[in-house]
């Protein structure tokens, strides 16, 4: 699977896990000299809290379009430091 946004891959793995229509991306395969820490966090009933990051490239910012569950509850304990990606980011095969 591959992120992309703005012309760039953020994001490229074989080892992604689906969940709930989302690909969790493993941290070693994000490139994260695109990632700005965001103080965004939601919270999900039977994952937790996610944090979120925002993406810089090539000069454009697309906010909050990166999610992670640093430490999500049990149920969700396969996502953990796992990334996601919306608003925008196009996830393919």
């Amino acid at each position: 699977m591959k992120a992309i946004w703005n012309g760039e891959v953020i994001a490229q793995s074989d080892e992604t896990i689906s969940i709930e229509g989302n690909e969790y991306f493993p941290p070693e395969s994000v490139n994260e000299k695109f990632l700005e820490p965001s103080k965004t966090e939601t919270f999900c009933p039977w994952k937790g809290t996610a944090e979120y990051y925002h993406l810089n490239v090539k000069g454009e910012t697309n906010n909050d379009a990166v999610w992670v569950y640093k430490n999500p509850k049990p149920a969700a304990s396969e996502i953990k430091n796992y990334l996601a990606f919306w608003k925008g980011v196009e996830v393919t095969p």
